[in-house]
């Protein structure tokens, strides 16, 4: 759930990323990464990570230090969000008090790459490039600066996935397997509703209290290879892609399917209570739902997404999380073996994954047995296959900018307009492109 507690925290606070326009760039830098700092290939690498993220990465550092004579690696778990504002202040001061490696989420990393050029090491020069093929399509351009080059690695990757209950869908006589569309979820609406009284398909926060909960929207967005920005940074906030997405759940809306969300464990309590019968969610949910959920252990499966459109794609990668190296580490080398090391061998993103449950964006992992394996809690469906078969499709890139944040804020708002005041969801996400632009100065695509 980290990701969704970090862009909970953007939208209750417009602090994040909205902060960075406020500091100015590292005035000692240049946008190749030539930051001062130094290139000594041993030392203590110290490593700036959170909760079980932090667990996963302690767990490859035993291979790592016998492989790696004369470097030594200290793994902090900063915690989460306290990293976000140590690691904003760090750039801001010129680099000062980083560690050495950074863990650093989809949704900061471009941010830190504009307003901050020169303050991650350029990882292309250490050789970074490669690795280029090996991570999940989709990854390399969210890693890389304007430049071409890289700035950081991916580590974890959350392809998109539809988790359904199907003991509920049994009694409507349906499979959630067949569908196709979104169009084809709306129009089970009449037997699903009458098998399951009082059940919704899912929950959504609809009066956006305490924030709005856009995350269903821009997977509906990112499934169509769009989002609130294009490759260029240009606004995309309104385009046809945007619009569908949100006439989407509009329709769902007015099927009947959506459960309202609000408040303090708003979601989960639906859950808990058999109230909504899909959870359309990212691979991190996998094991979520099978921890907070363990009565409801054999009754849930995972069904690839539907497409918003007919014969469009299936998978689409909704986040991610990197190690990127300070600039003005004094041991960018003995920090790069590190990174290196961690996120390039099958055997040690795998003992992470074992360790900390971060799905790893690795292709070359997915042939482990262990992604094969039967989940009781799935009824004995190999969860980790299908998405592991998802990012074998391949996914977009996705562009979060540097001003993700205030995007973010605006998507939320408009589909509160449609959920309470019966907007049209192209008028409210035309306006919203509209403000983006006057907030931003970025021109619409």
């Amino acid at each position: 759930m980290s990701h969704l507690s970090r862009r909970a925290l953007l939208r209750a606070s417009g602090a994040g990323l909205l902060g960075l326009t406020a500091l100015p760039a590292l005035s000692a830098c240049s946008g190749s990464g030539s930051a001062p700092g130094g290139d000594a290939a041993t030392g203590t690498v110290t490593v700036w990570s959170w909760t079980s993220a932090a667990e996963a990465l302690r767990a490859v550092v035993p291979a790592f230090e016998k492989d790696n004579p004369g470097i030594k690696v200290d793994v902090q778990d900063i915690g989460e969000p306290a990293i976000w504002d140590k690691i904003t202040v760090g750039l801001a001061a010129g680099g000062q008090g980083l560690g050495d490696v950074l863990h650093i989420g989809c949704d900061y990393l471009p941010g830190y790459l504009e307003k901050f050029p020169g303050g991650l090491a350029d990882l292309s020069a250490l050789g970074a490039d490669a690795h280029k093929e090996a991570f999940a399509q989709g990854l390399w351009p969210v890693v890389s600066g304007k430049d071409g080059h890289a700035y950081a690695l991916p580590w974890e990757v959350n392809p998109f996935g539809f988790f359904y209950r199907k003991d509920l869908f049994d009694k409507a006589g349906l499979d959630p397997e067949s569908f196709r569309t979104w169009d084809d979820v709306i129009a089970a609406a009449g037997p699903f509703k009458a098998a399951n009284p009082g059940v919704a398909l899912i929950g959504l926060n609809k009066p956006g209290t305490p924030d709005a909960d856009p995350n269903f929207l821009q997977a509906l967005m990112q499934l169509q290879g769009a989002f609130y920005f294009d490759l260029k940074g240009a606004i995309t906030m309104g385009s046809p892609e945007a619009v569908r997405a949100l006439t989407v759940i509009r329709s769902l809306d007015e099927a009947g399917l959506v459960a309202d969300s609000s408040g303090d464990h708003g979601w989960s309590n639906l859950v808990k209570a058999g109230k909504v019968a899909a959870a359309p969610l990212a691979a991190w949910a996998a094991h979520y739902l099978e921890t907070k959920f363990p009565d409801q252990s054999g009754n849930w499966r995972l069904a690839r997404p539907a497409a918003v459109t007919a014969g469009g794609k299936r998978a689409a990668i909704v986040n991610s999380t990197h190690l990127a190296v300070s600039a003005t580490s004094p041991r960018r080398v003995a920090a790069w073996k590190f990174v290196e090391y961690a996120l390039t061998r099958p055997a040690s993103v795998n003992a992470m994954f074992t360790a900390g449950g971060v799905f790893p964006a690795l292709t070359a992992a997915h042939t482990d047995p262990m992604y094969a394996a039967p989940s009781a809690f799935y009824g004995g469906q190999p969860v980790l296959k299908t998405f592991a078969d998802l990012l074998a499709e391949g996914a977009d890139a996705t562009n979060y900018s540097g001003d993700y944040a205030r995007a973010l804020k605006l998507a939320g708002d408009a589909q509160v307009k449609v959920f309470l005041k019966g907007a049209d969801p192209a008028a409210v996400l035309k306006d919203a492109a509209k403000q983006l632009a006057q907030q931003t100065g970025r021109t619409i695509a």
